[in-house]
């Protein structure tokens, strides 16, 4: 099975600049990504970037009544970008799926981690946790602030930035650029399969233990209870500008007016 073939959708031309030196002997090349249009008023475009050694599989899911960006999945090579133009106001979240096979006939298959119930479109669908989250909120006006972050509340699979362009304001970078799989506790891991020992994934220890003390439920509903815990202090000491657990400081929040955004899968690289 190979990664499922895109249909032909009514796309425009956007050139995000993505260059990949070829080598001494080769000039750099230029990648242009191609981008649905949604709405013909919309000026933000939400740019999605791999940079990492091997494919990646956005997955895309928008909030509720919002509409879905590129059915909601597709397939991204090592240094090839996309570019969705968005509608104001539209808020979803973003994640990499990685490991995926698909049926090029059906776009059935499996991803490895952050699976979206085993479609190339995820369709409105979230992702499998543990998946690292990009989540954005645009404004409804010209005027106010869009809201973003990256998020390792339902646990790590990949690194992701979100970097504002042409915005005004604060616009600061948003990410998890260390690699968490590396670091991951013996009792969050996630693992390639019972014969490869590879940890591809790491848990929140929510997700992982199930108590109310990390998932902030409960007796631990409120920001005043639910504290940070040696798993979370974890997750935030490698990744500083990501949100680490349901209550995590209030600044790892960003904010920015009238940007457009570049989400990068494995900015570390």
């Amino acid at each position: 099975m190979t990664g499922y073939s895109q249909k032909k959708r009514n796309i425009i031309l956007f050139s995000l600049n993505v260059t990949v030196r070829q080598g001494n002997h080769h000039p750099k090349r230029t990648y242009s990504s191609p981008a649905q249009t949604i709405s013909p008023v919309s000026s933000t475009t939400i740019s999605l970037y791999n940079k990492c050694s091997h494919p990646v599989w956005p997955g895309i899911q928008p909030s509720a009544g919002k509409p879905i960006l590129a059915r909601g999945g597709f397939e991204l090579r090592p240094n090839q970008a996309y570019a969705l133009r968005v509608p104001t106001g539209w808020s979803g979240r973003v994640w990499g799926r990685v490991g995926c096979s698909f049926d090029d006939a059906t776009g059935r298959g499996r991803c490895a981690t952050g699976d979206c119930g085993g479609s190339l479109y995820c369709a409105g669908a979230g992702g499998e946790p543990p998946a690292t989250l990009a989540e954005i909120t645009l404004s409804s006006g010209s005027a106010a602030a869009d809201f973003y972050d990256v998020s390792l509340v339902d646990g790590y699979n990949l690194g992701i930035s979100i970097k504002p362009f042409r915005g005004t304001g604060n616009c600061q970078y948003a990410g998890c650029v260390s690699d968490l799989n590396m670091m991951c506790p013996a009792g969050l891991q996630v693992r390639a399969s019972a014969s490869d020992s590879r940890v591809v994934a790491c848990k929140s220890a929510c997700s992982a233990f199930g108590s109310p003390r990390y998932c902030c439920t409960g007796s631990f509903g409120s920001p005043q209870s639910c504290k940070p815990t040696t798993y979370s202090r974890i997750f935030k000491s490698a990744c500083p500008r990501a949100y680490s657990y349901a209550y995590d400081d209030p600044t790892s929040i960003a904010t920015c007016v009238g940007g457009s955004y570049l989400i990068t899968f494995c900015p570390h690289h």
